[in-house]
């Protein structure tokens, strides 16, 4: 009777511990509606003019500290260079009108001319040094954002709404004068025509109150015109556009691929491509010709308001010096700085726009630097041990956005040390159930656990650290041969390794006659002189990277699909060897693996139709013997046919 109410307790322990589970993975995927502006954007948020501004200046700070001289110098000098000319213009004017002697005239004017080529050489300075600092800011920030994309969990790459999050985050970092380092030219400049709109005020405070009060209201006015352009643009015509700017990334990308080339000469498809593109580039014609109207009538207004404050300007002046209230010296003086505190102002209120509007773009891409991708360290380290024995608990899976579930209440075991051959026809689950295996998905539905727990507990760079997977679509990375085999730095590269590697994969002779050997570049994507490889030979490097790994489990997902069923079978059985004790997943749609593997797992619409050994599985008389019993041929010695895609 104890040992059963231990028992039951135990139970309601990992019941617990499962509801706990669960409710941490949906509040996962509800946090980034928190905090929303927009609720039917969880992927948006609104962060604010002043919270952006700090977000943007703790990132010239931490990536560019000498931007804290710069800027300062900038702001001092560009007041100083706009209103010294007037001053000496009211000096000499007063001078003659006057009678005063010009003895000290020539010094005051040297004086002036010293001040000024002062100022414009810290100007210049300031414009020679502060622009490529900023770009390197947002350099920064944009490897902050490719650290984010690279780690966060796989699963959300295939989200529509999260890659639109994402494009609208490397548009906000893809120009100098756009989001963040928009931002950064923007609140310089809003600070520098802040300086010189406030000595303008210091010299213009005997002027009419009324003038200068009418200018301020006109310039008011003419900010919320703007500013309410900005919002109606980028809501209703830029943000739209995201899906727009990842096909025509895509686009762009096809028509310059080196891999799609063959296809687009063979089978005639430059007319189709170019007219798919022209009817893609329509849509952005509309967005823009949409966005031009938008403008015109916020342009036209504001010229309206420009004129209006020059006018009252010049009407003051003119009527005040006729009156006798200003002198000839202080006619020109307020008439010059008047002119000057007037485009300023309007400039001030145009900056405020522009920070606004930047803004807007820092907001997208905050948005995707903080939303809860699920990241790479969260979580427990792996214990390490002998022994890793994985089970799938009615698992259920379905894809973003998907209706249908491409794993159904699947429950299967890999022991330590097992060989597992995952067969079935295209798109029965196979390259699903590898995913969740490796952890590049959660499961929609039940569990998947390594040695008893759930392996969401587990931090996924230490989890993925147990797999050496080979993929059907091999990776060739733009750096040297000796490092894709690695996958690791230069200096964490151990060479001798990877040679042996390479040998025993079955690559030794094609490396050995390349005149760089495994110093060859790969692509010719950065170095002219670049290699590429066929299809087989990519997945014999696929093979040699797996056994560099070194990882306690193997998954081969089809990676032998460019070889023919004979040389499949029988690189299938020399890499058995080679991996020795290890456990294996072979995925494939022949079954050239499935006679030396521990058990077979056969599926068919996403569900598990039959597990057993391959004699087991014969003798049911089922689907798996269907299929072997047709493929067989295809695996006597000497026979020229190659199985077609089951």
């Amino acid at each position: 009777m104890k040992n059963r109410k231990l028992m039951d307790k135990k139970d309601r322990t990992e019941e617990k511990g499962k509801a706990e589970k669960r409710n941490k993975k949906t509040e996962k995927k509800n946090i980034n509606q928190e905090n929303s502006a927009n609720p039917e954007n969880p992927y948006h948020k609104e962060y604010g003019l002043f919270s952006n501004i700090r977000f943007i200046a703790s990132a010239m700070i931490r990536f560019q500290k000498k931007i804290l001289f710069l800027c300062p110098l900038y702001i001092v000098c560009m007041p100083l260079t706009q209103y010294l000319w007037t001053f000496l213009s009211k000096y000499v004017i007063d001078t003659i009108t006057e009678g005063r002697g010009t003895e000290g005239l020539l010094k005051v004017i040297l004086c002036f001319a010293f001040l000024q080529t002062v100022g414009t050489m810290a100007n210049t300075y300031h414009n020679a040094e502060i622009s490529y600092r900023l770009i390197a800011v947002r350099m920064g920030l944009i490897s902050l954002k490719n650290r984010k994309v690279m780690t966060m969990a796989y699963e959300y790459l295939e989200d529509s709404e999260v890659m639109d999050c994402y494009q609208k985050a490397s548009n906000a970092c893809g120009g100098n004068m756009n989001g963040v380092e928009g931002m950064m030219h923007a609140l310089e400049d809003f600070c520098m025509t802040l300086a010189v709109v406030f000595a303008g005020m210091l010299i213009l405070g005997t002027m009419n109150p009324g003038v200068m009060l009418g200018m301020f209201v006109l310039t008011t006015v003419n900010f919320l015109i703007t500013n309410h352009a900005n919002k109606i643009c980028k809501e209703k015509v830029w943000d739209p556009l995201a899906p727009w700017w990842r096909k025509d990334n895509y686009m762009r990308y096809t028509l310059t691929d080196f891999g799609a080339a063959k296809d687009i000469r063979m089978f005639g498809l430059k007319d189709w491509l170019v007219e798919k593109y022209r009817r893609l580039h329509l849509v952005r014609c509309q967005a823009e010709e949409k966005s031009a109207g938008i403008w015109l009538v916020a342009g036209m207004m504001s010229q309206v308001m420009w004129a209006l404050s020059l006018a009252a300007i010049y009407g003051w002046l003119i009527y005040a010096a006729a009156c006798g209230q200003v002198t000839l010296g202080n006619f020109s003086l307020y008439l010059a700085s008047a002119i000057t505190f007037s485009s300023y102002l309007n400039q001030l209120f145009g900056r405020v726009n522009r920070l606004l509007a930047v803004s807007r773009e820092v907001d997208d891409f905050r948005s995707f630097l903080d939303f809860e991708g699920g990241g790479m360290e969260e979580g427990e380290e792996v214990p390490v041990g002998e022994t890793y024995e994985f089970e799938f608990r009615n698992v259920s899976f379905r894809y973003p956005h998907s209706e249908t579930y491409a794993l159904r209440n699947l429950s299967l075991k890999l022991q330590t040390g097992e060989r597992l051959a995952v067969v079935g026809l295209n798109g029965a689950g196979k390259s699903t159930f590898v995913k969740l295996l490796l952890g590049l998905y959660e499961p929609t539905e039940g569990e998947i656990l390594l040695n008893g727990r759930n392996i969401s507990q587990y931090a996924r760079r230490s989890y993925y650290r147990l797999f050496a997977p080979v993929f059907q679509n091999v990776e060739l990375f733009a750096f040297p041969l000796a490092e894709n085999i690695s996958m690791k730095e230069p200096k964490y590269t151990n060479r001798a390794r990877a040679e042996e590697c390479v040998e025993l994969s079955g690559m030794g002779d094609k490396v050995r006659s390349l005149p760089s050997g495994m110093d060859t570049e790969v692509l010719k994507v950065i170095y002219d002189d670049g290699t590429d490889f066929s299809g087989g030979e990519r997945q014999k490097l696929a093979l040699a990277r797996a056994l560099y790994k070194d990882a306690p489990v193997v998954v081969l997902d089809e990676p032998t699909s460019a070889l023919d069923a004979l040389a499949e079978s029988r690189l299938y059985q020399e890499f058995d060897w080679l991996i020795g004790k290890k456990s294996a997943v072979y995925i494939s749609h022949r079954l050239s693996s499935t006679q030396f593997c521990s058990h077979v797992a056969m599926f068919r619409e996403g569900r598990l139709a039959e597990y057993g050994t391959h004699e087991e599985l014969l003798g049911k008389e089922g689907a798996y013997a269907e299929m072997f019993r047709t493929q067989a041929r295809y695996y006597v010695e000497g026979t020229k046919e190659t199985p077609g895609n089951e």
